[in-house]
């Protein structure tokens, strides 16, 4: 785990598991297998079995010792809703982040359906703290049905990751939608983002009244090609009433829309 993150759109990382396995085009460079498996096989390092998928309970309620509030992205090297993590493991996750309630946390998965099932069953009919955000990653048009599964679910605040970008997404219906973040790849291989994929997701973004996140274009490192589109940086998050103060970036970024 690490506390303070280099992702531009979070402060901090929580990984209560690490590993994963492939589901679509968006998987194909991951960049967390890529770091887990460098080290796989290397005695006493926390990747000494790369990037098979791992629970770690010492982790569980590390967010319960951070008294200053912040932003936390949940498993950033994994994904919280994979098949092979057991119910009760994922209860105890949500228990940590409901305890620990300063904080806001950012949990983002490819198994949307699963996310669902699983917010459904344990708010059922409410929704889910609003300092909890629940997004799905969407690299395509292909991959749309997990926007439409987050839509379904009872959160009190939804976003979507369309990072890496890999095609035009079309037009896309983001009602009951609140933050959208876009990004290129980047990596060894970096698949290329085109302009019009993001102009075009930026501009649905503005005409529906959904805060806009540019991360990156991509490349061979992350900040290769920088984070501006049409001139500016594009670093919008939602307004939500957490009662405290969080850290930057969310001080520091622009807001364009309260829930």
């Amino acid at each position: 785990m690490s506390r303070k993150s280099t992702i531009e759109w979070t402060n901090s990382t929580w990984n209560p598991v690490t590993g994963c396995t492939k589901v679509s085009a968006g998987c194909d460079r991951c960049y967390a297998e890529r770091l887990s498996e460098r080290f796989r096989g290397v005695e006493g390092h926390p990747f000494e079995s790369g990037f098979d998928l791992t629970l770690r309970p010492k982790r569980l309620k590390q967010p319960m010792q951070w008294r200053r509030p912040q932003l936390i992205f949940v498993n950033s090297m994994s994904d919280l809703f994979h098949k092979d993590i057991p119910t009760e493991y994922i209860e105890r996750v949500f228990d940590t982040m409901e305890r620990a309630d300063w904080h806001v946390y950012q949990v983002l998965t490819k198994r949307s359906s699963l996310m669902r099932r699983f917010v459904q069953e344990r708010y059922r009919g409410q929704a889910a703290p609003p300092h909890i955000w629940l997004g799905v990653s969407v690299e395509n048009n292909a991959a749309l049905t997990r926007l439409r599964h987050l839509q379904q679910t009872n959160a009190s605040v939804r976003f979507v990751s369309f990072e890496p970008l890999l095609g035009p997404i079309g037009s896309v219906d983001l009602e009951d939608i609140h933050w959208v973040i876009a990004g290129g790849e980047s990596g060894p291989g970096a698949r290329p983002v085109r302009t019009e994929w993001v102009r075009a997701l930026r501009d649905q973004c503005r005409a529906q009244r959904v805060a806009f996140f540019f991360k990156q274009w991509g490349g061979r490192t992350p900040k290769a090609g920088g984070n501006t589109l049409d001139g500016r940086q594009w670093l919008e998050y939602p307004e939500v009433e957490t009662g405290q103060q969080l850290g930057a970036p969310l001080q520091a970024a622009s807001v364009l829309v309260s829930i």
